[in-house]
């Protein structure tokens, strides 16, 4: 048997469209699970060509969800669902994150969400004897310079993972999540095109190197398989020794 064959499974990835979420809802895929994610444009074909977006093979559905109203309309992709991947995330620079609209943003796509879509497809994800994965960020351990809307809601996601891991284990729920370091996505372009920001922050890794988004995908698969079965509330810092 092999535990990383996730076929006749159904995984969400929110967030899928690009970056992280789309390197995992690929790993997903390639180990033969129905995967569908929800993201910002209008249709999947909105995003061809783009570099790190490669939705095809996947189900798409666009669902704002930095709007309550709709993440509550959004149609569920499956009767019942085995993973669920909150791989959402905003970042706004500029120092707009000490705005009352920058930061009420992030908090709503950053931390909001994750609990009004969970909440949401609790009874399915339950009815699969499912798995909740949250993308966090280290961002959640330090703080961020310029960022303190980032920081606060990838602390209150993991948090959010301990919260509900202890509530819904009882449902047959594990409830987990991963915090990267820097992966070269576009979320973190403001770092990787510039070339001093880039080697200062490649210094500080003791693996000498950025991860990618197929590691990180790698750490979602472990998590989501009955390999990290006894696994329940904890975020995995995934950061080639950052940290340290």
């Amino acid at each position: 048997m092999n535990d990383l064959d996730f076929s006749g499974k159904t995984v969400l990835v929110v967030g899928g469209s690009s970056g992280i979420g789309n390197g995992i809802a690929r790993g997903f895929l390639a180990r033969g699970a129905q995967v569908h994610v929800w993201g910002t444009r209008a249709s999947a074909a909105d995003y061809e060509g783009e570099e790190g977006s490669d939705l095809s093979g996947l189900g798409y559905t666009q669902v704002d969800v930095s709007d309550p109203d709709a993440i509550a309309a959004a149609p569920p992709p499956f009767e019942t669902i085995d993973v669920l991947v909150h791989s959402q995330g905003a970042v706004f620079y500029g120092r707009r994150e000490f705005q009352r609209e920058g930061w009420s943003k992030v908090m709503a796509i950053n931390l909001d969400s994750i609990m009004l879509i969970s909440t949401a497809l609790h009874d399915r994800l339950a009815a699969a004897k499912g798995s909740i994965i949250v993308v966090s960020s280290i961002g959640a351990f330090r703080a961020t310079m310029g960022n303190p809307a980032y920081a606060a809601s990838k602390a209150g996601a993991v948090n959010l993972v301990h919260a509900l891991a202890q509530a819904w284990a009882r449902d047959g729920i594990r409830v987990n999540g991963i915090a990267p370091s820097l992966v070269d996505t576009k979320m973190t372009k403001v770092t990787m095109d510039h070339k001093e920001r880039r080697e200062r922050a490649l210094a500080k890794i003791p693996l000498g190197r950025f991860a990618t988004v197929e590691e990180m995908a790698g750490v979602a698969l472990f998590l989501a398989s009955p390999l990290a079965s006894y696994i329940c509330g904890q975020t995995i810092v995934v950061d080639g020794g950052l940290t340290l």
